[in-house]
């Protein structure tokens, strides 16, 4: 095997506890030119010499974590543990990437963005900003995560998907088509958001929820007291509320033991969505759009 670089054995910093190596081009490739100094690395094994694999700048690579195929990682980003980098990746900027966590594909972590623990990033698939990625999350496809959204647990965001804002994905939950999830919403449990789908400000799709297209879900305020929004998903006929998640009926019931004024409220909203249930299927029986 032809080794590309060598470590600079006579520039290298102290980060974290851990001797770190400048490394230097020993031979062009890609963009690459022989001499080329690049950013720093732990030992050898961090750095595939096949390939135009990379880490430039300020980045840093140590641990058990791999550098490898064409990707590259660069500005002052980071990735260690036994995290691995591949294929046509980049990691950028002050991004981290740690754990057991994989990069792939054409994937792109950029910004101040965290990727860590099991958690896998692939295919077109960007996430930037601030978003954190972990767990056993994946982000494929050509989804984004981006803003201050966090992605965690089991949950899935693939196709051309968008996850921004403080939104949160969590659970078994996926999210899929041209779905977009930002504000303050929140997806999680086995709930799917799919299609043209929009979930957004305070919105909140939990259980075995799914939501296709913008009808899916109804967001009110409580604007008589606590000023939270509430969420019903049509779905599975489930309203969430704060840490409340059940039936209509089961939302009276626990509303009327805070205050008769709550109950009155909240049955007036249930009602309201009922009314709409019914109106909707007696069009739907004539026919109309």
């Amino acid at each position: 095997m032809t080794k590309k670089y060598e470590l600079v054995l006579d520039d290298t910093i102290s980060f974290w506890g851990w001797k770190l190596f400048r490394i230097r081009a020993l031979i062009s490739f890609g963009s690459i030119e022989a001499g080329d100094l690049g950013g720093y690395i732990e030992k050898e094994d961090n750095l595939s010499h096949d390939g135009n694999a990379w880490v430039w700048g300020n980045a840093k690579v140590w641990g058990d974590a791999k550098v490898s195929g064409n990707a590259k990682v660069s500005g002052n980003a980071k990735v260690w543990g036994d995290a691995k980098v591949s294929g046509n990746a980049k990691v950028s900027g002050d991004a981290e990437v740690w754990g057991n966590a994989e990069v792939w594909g054409n994937a792109k972590v950029s910004g101040n963005a965290w990727v860590w623990g099991n958690a896998k990033v692939w295919g077109d698939a960007k996430v930037s900003g601030n978003a954190k990625v972990w767990g056993d999350a994946k982000v494929s496809g050509n989804a984004k995560v981006w803003g201050n959204a966090e992605v965690w647990g089991n949950a899935k965001v693939s196709g051309d998907a968008e996850v921004s804002g403080n939104a949160k994905v969590s659970g078994d939950a996926k999210v899929s088509g041209n779905a977009k999830v930002w504000g303050d919403a929140e997806v999680s449990g086995n709930a799917k958001v799919s299609g043209n789908a929009w979930v957004w400000g305070d919105a909140k799709v939990w259980g075995n929820a799914k939501v296709s297209e913008l009808g899916d879900i109804i967001v009110f305020k409580n604007h008589w007291s606590s000023g939270r929004h509430f969420t019903y998903t049509k779905s599975n006929k489930m309203w969430k509320v704060g840490c409340f998640y059940g039936t209509g009926q089961e939302l009276i019931k626990k509303a009327y033991r805070d205050s008769e004024k709550s109950g009155n409220h909240y049955k007036a909203y249930v009602d309201f969505v009922e009314t709409l249930e019914r109106l909707s299927k007696v069009n739907q029986w004539k026919g109309c759009p």
